[in-house]
């Protein structure tokens, strides 16, 4: 599951590549050739490189230890986006807070 999640990755990623230059390119080859050949080599390097055997193994040990994982609850998670959330908030302000002080600040020592 994981190789061929990840080639679908790699394979949107190449997909991707091979419509942005079909569409800024104005010539015929530029736009039909060109984005052909970098899709099929794109496709046949993400083929490869899913299918080396290192690679493979790596893939083979993410998903065995995905398996393990403990994920949590729709609650638990909610909780914890709610908190993270709001403490990026806060954060936030406290830095735009500091920011103001130290305009201002500076615009009386500096007179700017």
């Amino acid at each position: 599951m994981a190789r061929q999640l990840t080639f679908a990755a790699m394979a949107l990623a190449v997909s991707v590549g091979a419509w942005k230059i079909s569409s800024s390119s104005a010539t015929e080859v530029g736009q039909y050739f060109i984005p052909v050949a970098v899709l099929v080599a794109g496709l046949w390097a993400s083929f490869r490189l899913i299918n080396l055997p290192r690679f493979a193994d790596f893939l083979i040990s993410v998903e065995a230890e995905m398996n393990k994982v403990s994920w949590p609850a729709r609650s638990e998670l909610w909780r914890a986006s709610t908190v993270v959330i709001v403490v990026i908030f806060f954060l936030a302000a406290t830095l735009y807070a500091y920011d103001i002080v130290l305009r201002f600040v500076m615009g009386q020592v500096f007179g700017l």
